[in-house]
């Protein structure tokens, strides 16, 4: 099975006789190997468009929870959020953690936001 000169796959066809195929048996093996192209190229697209769209969504939501966080921050040190940015970079990194993680914990207030140094 084949798409130009990808190779998706092998179709094995079984029957009972021996022997070689006629025509018309060859022109439906043809045609049922070219819709199980059809159908494993069509899954693939899906998953791949599910991973993107799951991707996308998780970047997103990483995306308000910093924003969030930059807020709550920038309110609690009065600052501006491009300093409260970098004050929460810093606090990520000083303490081994990830940005989002971080930013969760300011949003969900698990810890507050005065604990991140203004200075």
């Amino acid at each position: 099975m084949r798409l130009r000169r990808q190779v998706i796959g092998a179709l094995n066809l079984f029957r009972n006789g021996v022997g070689l195929l006629s025509d018309d048996e060859a022109v439906v093996a043809r045609a049922l190997a070219d819709i199980a192209t059809i159908g494993l190229l069509q899954e693939r697209s899906i998953t791949e468009l599910r991973t993107t769209t799951g991707q996308l969504q998780t970047a997103l939501q990483s995306r308000v929870l910093l924003e969030q966080a930059k807020g709550a921050i920038a309110e609690r040190h009065s600052i501006d959020v491009d300093a409260a940015f970098v004050f929460i970079c810093n606090y990520a990194r000083s303490h081994g953690r990830l940005l989002t993680e971080v930013a969760r914990n300011i949003v969900y207030e698990r810890f507050d936001p005065g604990q991140i140094p203004s200075a």
